[in-house]
């Protein structure tokens, strides 16, 4: 997925965009409130929707004026980020595209494909709306005004999981990792600036002109755009093809999702969508990340951490060779990866810990053996969110592991003191875990 970062002109200003995949047809991707067109791609289920939309399409991002790598102005009527799309796809070279938008993205898709209708192969929406301010979503101005309020004072803090994604509001080492996306994408001012003018859009006399191809997908339980939005831009769009999709987080941070969504897309597209039998595999999947890393970073300075963590990440690789273990990513200062014998997992968890300790740093790990999916250079699977869930409940310098890891490891000398049942968000039923000895 390496592709280098480009700019295209756009009057005086830079617009950064990117390119992925060689495929016979182009997709523009226009994003929602944040872009950036390194650190946003990085997020698992964002690069997993690139893989797939890679396979069948040429892909273009790109980063909005004001955002990311792109020129930090103060600009943002919709009229000059339409500008922008057509200077990026000038740019990479591509003459017609499908569009598709999601959230804030999905006024300029509409603006777009009815301005420049020639070169707008397909319109796609996902989770966006007409207008906020009247019906069908009709958010009132004090109720806008205190959305404000609250992404002023804790941008930077990933306050859009928290917003736009509960169910993983709970996820620390994530909120930790997206924070940083929040800060290096914008700032609280232009952000602020750019809902603002958000909320003065009403592109709903647009509707009826749209002459392309159109795709609509929402979810059912969306909690902050609410389904009727999309509704009525099915309503509204001439011959416009709507689907409501389970789930009720409003950003798309699942695979599983994703690929619906690009299922989707692909048959919209082409006509036809290919059904591939994931590749599953018994592993037990380890996650761990440092505790306390913000505040680390606070004490020594951005150029000691980035030290840090380098020699960090050196330590954990020379103990996953070791014991066997695979390297699947890391996330932040975080690492996943997998193993193929749950006992090795649990010692190499061990001597992780012990080996770090010079560096003035601690870990929490959490351990879970299931079955995974193997996706391209990742895995998926309900198995890797019971990792991620236990490892969010381990305490500082913790090796904490589910029941399936202690009842696998029996008669390995290996002990436990027993933690209790737990509820995992977003899994069924309660799990005991244990703390390994």
């Amino acid at each position: 997925m390496d592709s280098p970062v480009r700019y295209a002109r756009s009057g005086d200003v830079s617009i950064a965009y990117r390119i992925f995949g060689q495929g016979p047809r182009d997709i523009v991707l226009i994003p929602g409130t944040l872009s950036h067109v390194e650190l946003l791609w990085e997020v698992p289920s964002h690069e997993h929707l690139l893989k797939r939309l890679t396979a069948f399409a040429r892909v273009i991002v790109f980063d909005k004026r004001g955002q990311g790598l792109s020129d930090r102005v103060a600009e943002q009527t919709i009229e000059e980020r339409i500008g922008d799309v057509r200077a990026v796809m000038d740019a990479a070279g591509s003459d017609r595209a499908a569009i598709y938008g999601w959230s804030e993205g999905g006024p300029m898709c509409l603006m777009f494909a009815a301005t420049y209708p020639a070169r707008t192969s397909a319109l796609i929406l996902f989770g966006t709306f007409a207008s906020i301010k009247d019906e069908p979503w009709a958010v009132t101005p004090e109720a806008y005004a205190e959305t404000l309020r609250r992404l002023d004072a804790h941008w930077g803090e990933g306050v859009l999981i928290r917003v736009n994604a509960p169910s993983r509001r709970n996820d620390a080492a994530f909120l930790e990792w997206f924070a940083r996306i929040e800060r290096a994408a914008a700032s609280p001012g232009s952000i602020r600036d750019l809902m603002k003018a958000n909320y003065q859009i009403d592109v709903r006399h647009l509707l009826a002109t749209i002459q392309a191809p159109t795709l609509i997908l929402h979810r059912a339980g969306d909690n902050l755009v609410p389904v009727r939005a999309g509704r009525y831009l099915a309503e509204h769009i001439p011959a416009a093809k709507y689907v409501e999709i389970p789930g009720t987080d409003h950003m798309v941070l699942d695979q599983e999702t994703q690929d619906i969504i690009a299922d989707e897309i692909e048959e919209f597209i082409t006509g036809s969508r290919r059904h591939l039998e994931p590749v599953r595999v018994l592993a037990t999947i380890m996650f761990t990340d440092i505790v306390s890393s913000t505040q680390r970073v606070a004490e020594v300075g951005d150029a000691r951490w980035r030290e840090l963590l380098g020699n960090f990440y050196a330590l954990l690789r020379k103990e996953l060779t070791a014991f066997r273990g695979h390297e699947v990513r890391t996330a932040g200062d975080g690492l996943l990866a997998t193993f193929d014998g749950p006992a090795r997992a649990i010692r190499c968890a061990r001597s992780m810990r012990e080996k770090i300790r010079p560096l003035g740093l601690q870990v929490r790990t959490g351990l879970h053996t299931g079955e995974c999916e193997l996706i391209d250079d990742d895995i998926g699977g309900i198995a890797v969110h019971i990792a991620a869930r236990v490892a969010a409940l381990a305490e500082s310098d913790e090796v904490l592991v589910s029941s399936t890891v202690r009842d696998l490891v029996a008669g390995s000398g290996l002990e436990f003191v027993d933690r209790g049942a737990h509820n995992l968000k977003g899994v069924p039923g309660d799990w005991r875990l244990f703390v390994v000895q």
